[in-house]
């Protein structure tokens, strides 16, 4: 097993952060995060470019290429392959380990709110373990987040598991009937969700089986919150910054 993959079967879930630029990726890594994810989300706002369209492959790739080399698991969250060809999809992912990325998330929800077809995306999963046989990669189906479509989250995940995926992410997924139904189904293959401040803990969810946590696009969205938040406190003529990470620190991070 890769060190990596190694993370996902211990005691505790693995909590996955989710960064959006070297900054953000370098100061969760000094919290002693052993593994860092990206957020599509972030990496497309902060391009200025819609997320789930496939419009993001470039920065994505530059984001990995920049993060790659750190001192921390990276696992970059690919959309679908910001393509519907399995050997593109193949080829993205031979570049994304040659930047030093340990982990993939494939998706399999599209932008316009269908799904891509079971047997297409369990073809690019098949691909990418053809060419990168090391690279984790994390199915991810969005069945949950279509909520007329959550009977197809086993079917789909089993089909995704055949095709060779190490691990099967369903974000939307909170019911603890229904994870313990799909640990029971998924084996050795471990169970990743989102992450929800309105759902279980990390504890319980360690209960009932789920073996990796992520973020997401929450740090992100608490990140832009908190700078828009500030600036109207300084408009107001409010008190800010007490405890703010300093110029120099931030400095540090970047190598400065």
């Amino acid at each position: 097993m890769t060190a990596f993959t190694n993370l996902h079967h211990t005691e505790t879930p693995l909590l996955l952060p989710n960064a959006w630029d070297h900054a953000s990726a370098a100061a969760l890594a000094a919290q002693g995060f052993p593994a860092i994810g990206t957020t599509s989300l972030g990496v497309a706002a902060a391009a200025g470019l819609p997320d789930g369209r496939a419009a993001t492959r470039d920065e994505t790739l530059l984001l990995a290429q920049r993060l790659g080399q750190r001192p921390f698991l990276l696992s970059v969250d690919a959309e679908g392959g910001f393509s519907d060809d399995p050997a593109e999809v193949a080829e993205l992912a031979r570049r994304l380990a040659a930047a030093g990325a340990v982990g993939v998330n494939l998706e399999d929800g599209r932008g316009d709110g269908t799904l891509t077809p079971t047997d297409l995306h369990a073809a690019k999963i098949a691909a990418v373990k053809t060419a990168v046989p090391d690279l984790f990669v994390n199915a991810r189906t969005d069945t949950h987040w279509l909520k007329t479509r959550r009977s197809e989250t086993a079917p789909r995940l089993a089909a995704y598991r055949e095709a060779g995926a190490d691990g099967a992410f369903v974000p939307g997924l909170f019911e603890p009937a229904e994870i313990t139904a799909l640990v029971e189904l998924l084996g050795a293959i471990p169970l990743n969700v989102l992450y929800s401040p309105s759902g279980p803990t990390l504890t319980q969810l360690a209960a009932l089986g789920v073996r990796r946590v992520s973020l997401g696009s929450l740090l992100f969205r608490v990140a832009l919150d908190a700078a828009v938040s500030a600036a109207a406190d300084v408009r107001a003529g409010r008190p800010v910054g007490a405890g703010v990470t300093t110029y120099d620190a931030v400095q540090g991070l970047n190598g400065g």
